[in-house]
């Protein structure tokens, strides 16, 4: 039994690799990278005999075209297998390749491809195209160094997205605004093209695949985003391969990457050794999944010449049916991950995670002459990566300075305050020193950075401009500027896309929306029983029930315990009756004078009644001090109550009018959604219909007689934020209600294509950069003119004193339990007297007149008793005098004589 194994002990000794290896290639519709395969396999067979690398290698072609049916390419894989492959190559397709991958990973058989993958997994396959997250440094390196502060970012789709979203994962304090814009399915990609330019975007990343870059080019170059003010960067490594000459005198800035340098030898040497097969006139032409096929057969190569001579083996056949496995096939890929070459995309060499590493990029640009490098972004090791721009041509820094010094500008401003406003001075003053503002400091410090000089002109009818239907020509300032009356205009000037079609605007100055100016809200004054408000109503009756309930107990508890029963007479030691101090009265008496912490003559004896008083007395202590301890919060709160919070409570009240300035920005938003088709928002349709119904009322001319409106009248302006803002710093009784309709900006205006655009953009983001914006804003709307006046004083604050509307409950306590106690005397008194003038057989008038000439002497002298007239003690026999009862009344002394028994 033991020499029927034999042979298969010695086998690998004997078996090595065969002369011949076959390799298997799945290649989707792109017949480039099938033709790269097959010649890149030539040319190791040719150079076996030449390069020491190849010797004793003869790779033989497997190639099967796929499509992207996973189970046709399971099946196609089986069948490669089946036939005994090394190592299997593609495809491009993703989808289909994760497929290819998990077969290879079960088989132990190498799996090797050149395609864009967001996201490599470690150990998994061997991938010559560069990392996903590498890839995305490089950008944003070149974006800190071109100084891109906002910019924008035209993608194709969810692999573009993945690119962007791992470039905006980076974090760059420096940076301020990315926007994102989809082209959409095309072909027609200029739609969103118009919205880029409408949004006066500069700088655009353009990531899309190289099958639609060259249209996607053309069409932004007709929209007009490939201008001499834009700069673009494209992110697709094949930009070499497109025809670019339509923009080397459009004077854009056009830059990109490559991964392959035509001008290297050894692509130029390789390339005109195949041009013939690949039908190639230049290496620029080469794409870069075809070299990277061409680099992956070349470096298989080398590592199954290293795996050959290293051990003893043999190529296995692998049918999918089966468990077994490869057993060199993992040390074939160790093989591949630690050899370098230089091949068509360069240095070909990967770190410890499997990723490729150490290659190098060109940064390229377009000029009038073509492609030119102006930079190289390479690494000294797996974490640190730089561009080391050339000397001749360093990155662009736009000198927006030296455009416009020593202009002279006529700026148009509007008397609003507090953007433009006339001086307050005894002097008479002329030129620009009579005028002051946010709008002015504004301009004067723009005039400071960029060295232009200016002249302000005001617009006396105070019009901003509007598209006029009848005469087919802007208004106002606007007017002015398209006109060439006038080359700026500032003032809160809100940037429209209608107005953004006739005249340019810098980006923003200051950020806003609609809200709502209203009344400030009334607070409502305190209610007459706020004292009851430390509790709710059921912890009142809660409290209620625990004063009833403990002094019933009490009651009972006094009668039980003995100690409670005393003698009436101390004079009588041996007293017949014994009385109880714990009578219901008493114990509701005693019950209450513990909870208002006053206490009463009685005091408890027994143990079980010290015990109960005690329970009680802690829950007092309790109540009480929760009580106190809330009482201060609500005899002084003030609720404040609004009649509407936000704009849809505000169009439901029909008893509240509501309005904006016509014609302004404001009433326009209201005009153009209710024009809207796309709109659904029937709230904003329905209060542009009240404003036009009620225009007369509710529409008035300036923002300074909608303040008034709101002053008198029960009337809700509407209005942008920051103006709301300045005038709640003066007028105290007015406030903003509710948030922001909207969101837009005040700008700069120009005339359309101005070539001031630019340098006045970036000096207005140096301005916001540097803070001093902000600190304008602050001097005009909180410090000049008023500013501050409803400010709350930031010191010490002080209790606000308590009238009659907080503690007028207690009063009325007081009262009612006054006149409860006098009308209940009064009633003790009559039914004394009635019961007196029955005992007696005296008048009821007789004895009321002499009770209340007693009570009006109001002297100190003891009240007589009254008797009836000649009534006497005539014996002494019953007398008690020397021992008077305390209690009113005679006892009855019982005495037993000797005699009885």
């Amino acid at each position: 039994m033991l020499v029927k194994y034999l042979p298969l002990i010695f086998l690998p000794c004997v078996l090595g690799f065969p002369k011949k290896v076959h390799i298997g290639g799945l290649f989707d519709d792109e017949a480039g990278i099938r033709r790269t395969f097959e010649t890149s396999i030539k040319a190791v067979n040719k150079e076996r005999h030449v390069r020491k690398e190849f010797s004793n290698v003869f790779l033989m072609a497997e190639s099967n075209e796929v499509g992207t049916d996973p189970f046709e390419v399971s099946q196609k894989v089986c069948e490669l297998m089946g036939t005994g492959v090394a190592a299997i190559f593609g495809p491009l397709n993703r989808f289909t390749s994760e497929h290819v991958q998990s077969i290879c990973d079960t088989k132990e058989i190498p799996h090797i491809y050149g395609r864009w993958e967001p996201s490599q997994p470690r150990g998994k396959g061997i991938n010559l195209f560069p990392h996903a997250d590498t890839l995305a440094m490089i950008f944003d390196q070149i974006i800190i160094d071109f100084e891109w502060k906002i910019f924008a970012i035209l993608y194709e789709g969810t692999d573009s997205l993945i690119r962007s979203h791992r470039l905006l994962e980076i974090k760059d304090p420096k940076r301020h605004g990315i926007f994102l814009y989809h082209l959409g399915p095309g072909p027609n990609y200029r739609k969103v093209m118009k919205e880029i330019k409408d949004a006066e975007f500069e700088n655009i990343i353009i990531d899309c695949s190289i099958d639609i870059l060259e249209e996607v080019l053309r069409q932004a170059q007709q929209v007009g985003i490939m201008s001499e003010k834009n700069k673009i960067i494209v992110t697709s490594l094949d930009l070499q391969t497109i025809d670019l000459e339509p923009y080397q005198y459009s004077g854009v800035n056009f830059t990109g990457v490559r991964l392959i340098d035509p001008d290297s030898p050894v692509v130029s040497g390789i390339v005109k050794m195949h041009e013939a097969e690949w039908g190639l006139d230049n290496p620029r032409q080469l794409r870069i999944e075809p070299a990277l096929m061409y680099d992956a057969v070349q470096l298989f190569a080398r590592a199954f010449k290293q795996l050959k001579d290293s051990i003893e083996g043999d190529v296995k056949r692998l049918p999918c049916n089966d468990t077994i496995n490869w057993e060199h096939g993992y040390s074939l890929s160790n093989f591949m991950r630690v050899t370098e070459m230089e091949g068509l995309t360069g240095l070909i060499k990967f770190d410890t995670s499997g990723f490729r590493t150490n290659f190098q990029l060109d940064v390229v640009r377009v000029t009038e002459k073509g492609l030119k490098k102006i930079g190289i972004w390479k690494s000294t090791n797996a974490s640190k990566w730089s561009v080391e721009w050339l000397l001749e041509s360093q990155p662009p820094k736009f000198d927006a300075e030296l455009s416009l010094q020593n202009k002279t500008f006529i700026i148009l401003i509007a008397i609003s305050h507090p953007y433009g406003m006339l001086k307050k001075s005894a002097d008479t003053m002329t030129g620009n020193d009579r005028y002051e503002g946010f709008g002015i400091d504004v301009i004067q410090e723009l005039s400071k950075m960029l060295g232009f000089n200016y002249t302000f002109e005001v617009q006396a009818d105070n019009v901003y401009g509007s598209y006029s239907k009848k005469t087919k020509k802007w208004t106002g300032m606007l007017g002015k500027i398209i006109a060439g009356e006038a080359d700026l205009a500032i003032t809160d000037l809100t940037i429209t896309s209608e107005r953004e079609g006739a005249v340019d605007f810098t980006m923003p100055f200051m950020n806003l929306g609609i809200s709502i100016l209203y009344r400030k809200p009334t607070k409502t004054p305190p209610s007459l029983f706020s004292f009851l408000s430390p509790f709710s109503a059921g912890v009142w009756w809660y409290l209620i029930g625990a004063y009833i309930f403990v002094s019933v107990v009490l009651f009972i508890i006094g009668r039980i315990c003995p100690a409670e029963w005393n003698n009436p007479y101390p004079c009588i030691e041996e007293p017949e009756v014994l009385e109880n101090q714990f009578t219901f009265k008493n114990s509701l008496w005693f019950t209450i004078g513990s909870i208002m912490q006053q206490g009463s003559e009685i005091a408890p004896i027994g143990l079980s009644t010290r015990m109960m008083a005690a329970s009680w007395w802690f829950f007092c202590l309790i109540m009480v001090s929760s009580y106190t301890a809330n009482l201060a919060a609500f005899l002084t709160v003030e609720t404040v109550v609004s009649p509407f919070s936000n704009v849809e409570e505000l169009a439901k009240k029909r008893t509240i009018k509501y309005g904006a300035k016509v014609g302004g920005s404001t009433f326009m938003f209201f005009k153009n959604y209710a024009h809207s088709k796309d709109s659904n928002y029937s709230t904003y349709k329905e209060m542009y219909e009240y404003m036009i119904e009620n225009a007369a009322d509710v529409l008035p001319p300036d923002n300074d007689a909608g303040l008034t409106k709101v002053l008198r009248e029960d009337y809700a302006f509407l209005m942008e934020s920051s103006s709301i803002e300045y005038i709640v710093e003066r007028y105290c009784n007015v406030t903003q209600i509710g948030g922001l309709l909207d969101a837009k900006g005040y700008g700069i205006a120009m005339k359309k294509h101005s070539p001031y655009r630019h340098s006045l953009n970036t000096a207005v983001l140096k301005l916001q950069q540097s803070g001093l914006i902000t600190e304008l804003k602050k001097k005009w709307w909180t410090q000049k003119r008023g500013g501050g006046t409803c400010r709350e004083d930031g010191g010490q604050s002080q209790a606000e004193e308590l009238d009659l509307d907080n503690v007028g409950g207690v009063f009325l306590v007081l009262t009612v339990g006054v006149a409860a106690s006098f009308f209940y005397t009064i009633c003790e008194l009559l039914w004394d007297v009635g019961c007196t003038s029955l005992r007696e057989n005296v008048s009821f008038k007789e004895e009321l007149m002499a009770e209340v000439k007693f009570i009006i002497k109001c002297d100190n002298s003891p009240k007589p008793v009254r008797r009836r007239k000649g009534s006497s003690n005539r014996s002494g026999e019953d007398s008690t005098r020397g021992c008077t009862p305390p209690y009113g009344f005679i006892p009855v002394i019982r005495t037993s004589s000797s005699d009885d028994k």
